[in-house]
């Protein structure tokens, strides 16, 4: 009886570049889920004590945020001048020296001034993640790529809370130093990889007046002929030397910023701006944040059961984030934020109803559970639809010389309405135990009528076909492009 060799075959290039590229999504996962942890541990607050004053605490948290989105604004900039992967490296290296400031912090001015660094790398690399899968991404498949940043950040919300679970025993300062320690090798590890491994953008190369590279890139990307976008090529090729301009279609550095508002693309422009805002403003990063002090309000007392049910909703995000991706290109972009958020709104106002109502107590009854539950469910359905729906969709619908720098601005109004969320929450919480899930609702709930009444579906269309899609009719009547009358 002989033995048959088993071939393997080796996965196409642009596949192994949108894991290693969707890998950097796990820092931000990571800081997301620590932050929260650490500000609640008794050696962090004995070091710092701010943390027990709740707007204070609030801004420990959210102050990484504004640098972020001051960045965020100029990412795109950086990105096209530079190149995606390069842009990508720069800011996850500035985001691991953040973290080591963070680390190695002896005053709390100190340990703020890391999160403010580490917001300026953050801003500068998370955007171009999607910009670049986008790009590189054949057709078919581009939908469950593109949502690789978002299974990446699920997985390093795992990690954050149980490294934060179990450095909380240590009785020293390492059990908030370790997590940051951690966090900033990781962020070095994986700038030298993207920085040596990530292939550029057949997109930026075309844009930059290199048709026949860009046309080599697709080949070395292994993107078949049939699957690859048209590469938009500069009117401009090669009059100009790489650099030696600040823009090779003559424009100057503010005019290319604000091209996003040019006539043709504004309403795009304006929709992935307040799709992103909302889709902090559904209050996920409240959840995300302040998990053990909201897991303490509905009945966990202790900081360790309220830690392990962090931990337990960090792998509930995880798990039905895998399905989100497989099925991206299935379920549609539309449909993902309608009825995501329409879902998230009945939770909320469920929870909020509870509370209001005087109906959750600590220490018995049905209430406190069903509050426990409805977070849980919450942060599954918003893992499962926004947030893989809404990033994809504010970059699918720009057009090539706009895609990064109109993803990143929206990235911005994130960042923006993130640090209100994160500055506010706790706030809210110590002033009301309702209030926040009623306005987490109404965002979740005005954000569906927006997508019935503007968005037009992108799943499975090119480029040129949501360009036309955009351009032609309204989302409530019939189109060739997008299959459907009005409904979602």
């Amino acid at each position: 009886m002989g033995f048959f060799p088993i071939h393997f075959k080796t996965p196409p290039r642009y596949l192994l570049a949108c894991i290693l590229c969707s890998a950097n999504g796990v820092l931000f996962g990571m800081d997301t889920g620590i932050i929260g942890p650490v500000t609640d541990m008794t050696d962090f607050k004995a070091k710092f004590g701010g943390s027990e004053n709740s707007t204070i605490h609030g801004l420990i948290v959210s102050c990484i945020l504004i640098p972020a989105a001051l960045s965020s604004f100029f990412a795109g900039y950086v990105a096209d001048r530079l190149g995606r992967p390069k842009g990508i490296s720069i800011g996850v290296f500035i985001f691991g020296i953040g973290a080591a400031i963070e680390a190695g912090a002896v005053q709390l001015s100190m340990f703020i001034v890391g999160r403010i660094v580490e917001g300026l790398g953050e801003g500068l690399f998370l955007g171009n993640l999607v910009v670049l899968i986008c790009e590189i991404s054949p057709i078919r498949t581009r939908g469950a790529l593109t949502t690789g940043p978002q299974l990446a950040t699920t997985l390093g919300l795992v990690v954050g809370y149980f490294v934060c679970y179990g450095t909380s025993n240590i009785q020293s300062s390492l059990s908030w130093r370790m997590p940051f320690v951690l966090l900033s090798a990781f962020s070095m590890i994986l700038c030298g990889l993207s920085l040596i491994f990530l292939p550029e953008s057949p997109q930026w190369l075309g844009l930059q007046g290199r048709y026949a590279m860009a046309e080599e890139a697709w080949d070395k990307l292994g993107v078949t002929h049939a699957d690859r976008e048209k590469v938009e090529v500069s009117v401009q090729t090669t009059e100009i030397e790489p650099g030696t301009e600040s823009e090779q279609d003559g424009q100057t550095t503010m005019e290319k910023l604000m091209d996003v508002f040019s006539k043709d693309v504004r309403g795009r422009t304006f929709l992935a701006v307040f799709l992103m805002g909302m889709q902090q403003m559904s209050g996920i990063d409240g959840v995300l944040y302040y998990a053990p002090e909201l897991f303490q309000k509905a009945g966990l007392a202790s900081s360790e059961a309220s830690f392990l049910a962090s931990g337990v909703s960090a792998i509930v995000i995880f798990a039905v984030t895998v399905p989100g991706l497989i099925y991206a290109d299935g379920w549609g972009r539309r449909s993902s934020i309608v009825y995501g958020g329409i879902g998230q709104a009945v939770l909320m106002f469920l929870m909020g109803g509870l509370y209001a109502g005087n109906a959750v107590h600590q220490s018995t009854g049905a209430g406190r559970w069903v509050v426990i539950v409805c977070i849980f469910l919450f942060a599954a359905l918003y893992s499962v639809s926004w947030g893989i729906a809404v990033k994809v969709y504010a970059a699918e619908i720009q057009p090539q010389r706009t895609r990064a720098s109109a993803t990143t601005l929206g990235h911005s109004s994130n960042w923006l309405c993130n640090f209100l969320v994160a500055l506010t929450t706790p706030i809210l919480l110590a002033k009301s135990s309702y209030g926040a899930y009623f306005l987490w609702g109404g965002c979740s709930i005005i954000t569906a009528v927006v997508g019935i009444l503007y968005m037009h579906e992108t799943k499975g269309r090119t480029f040129p076909e949501i360009e036309t899609a955009f351009k032609g009719k309204s989302p409530g009547k019939k189109s060739p492009f997008l299959g459907y009358k009005g409904n979602v």
